[in-house]
């Protein structure tokens, strides 16, 4: 009987874990803990021992490093990632004439977001190999265009369809040619992991910005994340091409007031604007473009290119393609989704002439058959008209 009793008697001592004499087979507290008399007595330190008596200068510090950072902790010797960053609104003025631009709620624009943005267009680490960039494809100097009829990828394969301008996209309501895509963000996807473009994955384009140390701060500043995505990616690249509004023609400072037109663009803005050119429908906005898609008198049918029926599926898209910008039209040569005609004469020639009937064009092409009959002189006239809508501050601005 006595045995038993004693096996069941619960050890006494120590059971404090940061007592010098911590017992861990000790069930039941007596009191007889002994604490180090020195140690980190400051309550705000990771290693804060609340019963040092005296400080031995040991104490360490946990927090945001990053002196940029809104939570910058001065005394942090070790960083834990919780920096946090505030953005900076960049401001986009709305040109006169111009409609308000819809900017998607979870993407607004920012100073942070726009320069990484920047930085990433002109970057060749989004291609497979490092050789080709978004500029690549669209410079500048040329409206954001290519110069070329069709663009090559990075293994050399050549598109079917030219590369369109990104002139005052952030008012367009779908992208490309056919309109696959409804937003600048879901745009950008597409060229990285195209097989004939930058022919790349996101995977790959992930691992490789990780392990960029100025990505990562980048990213940190203008997305408040540790890891950087594509779906992040995409966001900064779709704020940069936003801010890309060309609205300084010589056409935008007549409509101000402050610049005259020549007689030969007077002419053309009236031939543009009447029945005589039937130009206006289509392209009659500040933006001139109307966001729609049109079969404009290109082909015999059946086409070759469907446009905007390889997304719908409707056959009464077929031919149909996106209007683009006549913005700059002078520097984002060839013109049509196939880049078939390289100068504006040639254009001015095909519309001169009436189109070419299908079963799909465009109710607005009125003069199939028998033409526009425009002088040599109003052709002219025209294509001065034309040439009033480049923007040299925004094709050479730095």
């Amino acid at each position: 009987m006595f045995a038993i009793l004693y096996s069941c008697k619960k050890e006494e001592g120590c059971t404090d874990p940061v007592a010098t004499n911590f017992n861990s087979d000790a069930e039941i507290d007596d009191g007889s803990c002994n604490y180090p008399a020195e140690g980190c007595t400051d309550s705000t330190a990771s290693n804060y021992n609340p019963y040092a008596i005296l400080s031995t200068n040991t104490c360490e510090y946990i927090g945001c490093t990053d002196s940029t950072a809104d939570n910058y902790n001065i005394y942090a010797i070790y960083d834990d990632g919780s920096c946090e960053f505030s953005t900076t609104p960049y401001i986009i003025e709305t040109p006169f004439g111009f409609p308000n631009m819809i900017i998607p709620d979870n993407n607004p624009t920012t100073i942070e977001g726009v320069l990484l943005g920047e930085k990433l267009f002109h970057d060749k680490i989004l291609s497979g190999d490092e050789s080709q960039s978004c500029s690549s494809c669209h410079q500048k100097e040329l409206g954001f265009s290519d110069g070329n009829r069709f663009s090559a990828g990075i293994d050399g394969i050549i598109g079917s369809r030219n590369a369109s301008t990104l002139t005052n996209s952030g008012w367009n309501t779908s992208f490309n040619w056919d309109g696959s895509v409804s937003s600048l963000e879901e745009q950008a996807f597409e060229p990285v992991v195209n097989p004939i473009e930058m022919h790349n994955t996101w995977a790959n384009v992930e691992t490789k910005l990780n392990a960029n140390g100025e990505y990562l701060q980048l990213f940190k500043e203008a997305f408040n994340i540790n890891y950087i995505d594509s779906n992040h990616v995409v966001m900064a690249i779709a704020q940069f091409e936003r801010t890309l509004v060309s609205a300084n023609s010589k056409f935008d400072r007549y409509i101000e007031g402050n610049e005259q037109l020549s007689a030969s663009e007077l002419s053309g803005y009236a031939i543009f604007n009447s029945e005589k050119g039937d130009c206006f429908h289509c392209h009659g906005t500040q933006l001139f473009m109307d966001n729609d898609f049109h079969n404009n008198g290109l082909d015999h049918e059946p086409f070759l290119d469907i446009g905007l029926a390889s997304i719908t599926n409707n056959p009464a898209d077929n031919g149909k393609f996106k209007t683009p910008t006549l913005r700059n039209i002078e520097h984002t040569a060839p013109y049509m989704h196939d880049g078939r005609f390289s100068t504006l004469e040639e254009v001015i020639a095909h519309y001169n002439s009436g189109g070419i009937y299908s079963s799909t064009i465009d109710p607005n092409m009125k003069k199939v058959g028998i033409g526009l009959q425009l002088t040599e002189q109003e052709k002219a006239d025209l294509i001065a008209y034309l040439k009033t809508l480049t923007d040299s501050d925004f094709l050479e601005k730095k």
